[in-house]
């Protein structure tokens, strides 16, 4: 019976004793993980707020304009992670984020799997 599957990032599937990738498979004792971060957060005015702060113009001028303070963050991009096994084998997948929390979840997922390749 196989071991499960503690942790997944992307492509990269990692057990107790093996990380998984699409190219092979090679032990976890040992391995090194890399990770790099390619996502943008841009901060912008959102398309609701133009249209109320112009539909209110109308109404209440003054008040409206309070619309155009509302802000939105967007994320975009995608976050690399490479695994180099003992051998010196490789593998690197790019997970698509959409938000600073998925960045963070990538990063930790990352960590755990370091913890399993040091035998914590």
């Amino acid at each position: 019976m196989p071991d499960p599957v503690l942790v997944s990032i992307g492509d990269i599937h990692c057990t107790r004793t093996e990380i998984i990738t699409p190219v092979g498979s090679f032990p976890v004792m040992g391995s090194q993980w890399t990770v790099t971060n390619h996502s943008v957060t841009t901060r912008a005015i959102p398309t609701w707020a133009i249209v109320m702060a112009i539909v209110g113009a109308f109404a209440v001028c003054v008040f409206s304009l309070f619309f155009l303070l509302a802000k939105e963050d967007r994320t975009q991009g995608f976050v690399q992670v490479t695994v180099v096994g003992p051998e010196g084998r490789s593998f690197t997948t790019s997970v698509p984020v959409y938000s600073p929390s998925a960045v963070q979840d990538v990063y930790q997922r990352v960590d755990y799997a370091r913890n399993l390749a040091i035998g914590m």
